[in-house]
């Protein structure tokens, strides 16, 4: 599934962790329950809540022109007591 893109490490989001909250990237079109299913299917977990909210694209110049890079939407998944996932991969760079 291409539904999640990677994990998040942000100061907010390692604070999550504590709360058994996981954050991560994912494609803007995917919608809620089709990356709840994935992630229940995938690491056998169970998600009880999932908060997503979508961040804008950045402007860039490429020479006299200006552009802009894509928006993309980021999930903060819930997940009941005991269970826990094992971090996802870093962006490539």
């Amino acid at each position: 599934m291409d539904g999640i893109k990677y994990a998040v490490f942000t100061d907010k989001s390692i604070r999550l962790l504590g709360n058994n909250q996981y954050t991560s990237n994912v494609e803007s079109g995917s919608t809620r329950t089709e990356i709840k299913h994935w992630v229940e299917l995938f690491f056998g977990v169970k998600v009880i809540a999932m908060n997503s909210h979508r961040l804008p694209g950045k402007s860039r110049r490429m020479g006299p022109l200006m552009g802009h890079t894509m928006h993309y939407r980021r999930m903060i998944i819930t997940l009941k007591p005991g269970y826990s996932i094992p971090p996802l991969r870093k962006k490539r760079t």
